[in-house]
């Protein structure tokens, strides 16, 4: 029986749902936690608060995936979503009855970071469950959408929160959409795992050391988590910090900076929509690989043009090109990856994306204010390109596809 398109599944559209709520209830919540840090202490106060979570999102990320492995994605992402709803939904009593200063909001940090280290794995691990292999390619186009509906709607619709009724109502409506995800969540069915009858009996060390084992030996993930190391690390550093700095170098202004990521992620959304709409991208390792290429190409010219109307171009093809990347890698690690390890796999990777590389913003800042923008995009171009570079010498990477 041929599968159900992943668009037409009422299960993978249940899924969906709950992820977008989930989303916006994310970008919601960082505009108030950053707003009201900045009302309640100093700018490097709000700035320290703002970077908390990031500590134990690194340091707990495998230990997620072992959790995902173990104990379902579905079940770890419906616990997730009620702790963060609990947690904001707090934050926004206190608010509601009085000033209560700086340390409610960074323990609300740390305990999103925690979350997050939970979350990010299981997020990756259940689409698996959910649907066919086949469908994988067009399930993370579909989520690259949300992910940048969340981005448009998010940030607005929590400052209409502030704005209506201040940061205790901000709060509120987060956890508000992450209770909405909660049901649609709890509807998702989720089939039946292999591994659920020959689950390790070991212990969460030797579940870790066995995933890690895993990739090591595996042709084609141990090849592609250097992909996604290699792409992240030279990527996010220029396209956060580097394009402020470089608009204000030339003289784009704010606007300008709006424009620039305007086009960003106008390609990025093409990208997905067209996965979404096509479901599969014959010879997807070397379409991955020739694509950190181009990207890295991209990235370096960026740096070099002097008007904010050829920067919003170049910044459409990064996007592009690197949303194409983006979701072919999340779909080949998954459809790659045993059942039983696709958590841990899935954390190996977020270890790297969501761990380590926002480790290069305050280097890249300083680097810039060294040497400026310009070698220092050209050298996150040089890293994205020995992405693309490991991904066509290694040879199973570069002949891998999805499945149909």
């Amino acid at each position: 029986m041929a599968e159900r398109a992943a668009h037409r599944d009422p299960n993978v559209l249940r899924w969906l749902g709950a992820y977008a709520s989930s989303a916006i209830g994310d970008n919601v919540y960082y505009l108030a936690l950053s707003w009201t840090a900045v009302q309640a202490g100093t700018p490097a106060q709000a700035g320290l608060v703002t970077a908390l979570s990031a500590v134990p999102r690194a340091v707990l990320m495998l230990g997620g995936g072992v959790i995902a492995d173990r104990f379902g994605p579905r079940r770890v992402l419906i616990s997730s979503d009620a702790v963060r709803c609990a947690a904001v939904l707090a934050v926004a009593g206190l608010l509601l009855v009085g000033r209560p200063g700086l340390w409610p909001l960074a323990a609300l940090a740390l305990v999103f970071g925690a979350v997050d280290a939970l979350m990010m794995p299981a997020l990756g691990a259940l689409p698996t469950r959910i649907t066919g292999r086949g469908q994988l390619a067009r399930v993370h186009g579909m989520r690259g959408l949300v992910i940048r509906l969340a981005s448009v709607v998010g940030a607005p619709l929590g400052g209409l929160g502030v704005a209506l009724g201040g940061t205790a109502a901000a709060f509120g409506l987060a956890g508000l959409l992450f209770a909405a995800s909660l049901p649609l969540l709890v509807a998702v069915r989720v089939g039946k795992h292999p591994a659920d009858d020959t689950r390790a009996r070991g212990g969460a060390w030797s579940d870790l050391t066995g995933g890690l084992r895993y990739i090591r030996g595996h042709r084609v993930l141990r090849p592609l988590i250097v992909v996604i190391a290699l792409s992240d690390l030279g990527f996010v550093g220029p396209l956060n910090v580097g394009l402020t700095l470089l608009a204000d170098e030339r003289g784009w202004g704010a606007g300008g900076i709006g424009w620039v990521l305007a086009g960003f992620g106008t390609g990025a959304g093409a990208a997905s929509l067209l996965l979404t709409a096509r479901g599969r991208v014959p010879r997807a390792g070397l379409v991955l690989s020739l694509s950190g290429v181009v990207s890295a190409v991209a990235i370096a010219a960026l740096a070099q043009v002097p008007q904010v109307g050829a920067a919003v171009a170049v910044a459409l093809s990064i996007g592009l090109v690197s949303g194409l990347n983006g979701v072919l890698c999340g779909a080949l690690l998954q459809a790659e990856s045993d059942p039983a390890y696709v958590g841990r796999v899935t954390s190996v990777s977020n270890f790297f994306s969501l761990g380590v590389a926002p480790l290069t913003f305050p280097l890249t800042g300083a680097a810039i204010g060294l040497w400026g923008t310009g070698p220092v995009f050209v050298a996150g171009a040089v890293v994205c390109g020995l992405a693309g570079a490991v991904g066509l010498c290694a040879r199973d990477l570069r002949r891998a596809e999805l499945p149909r």
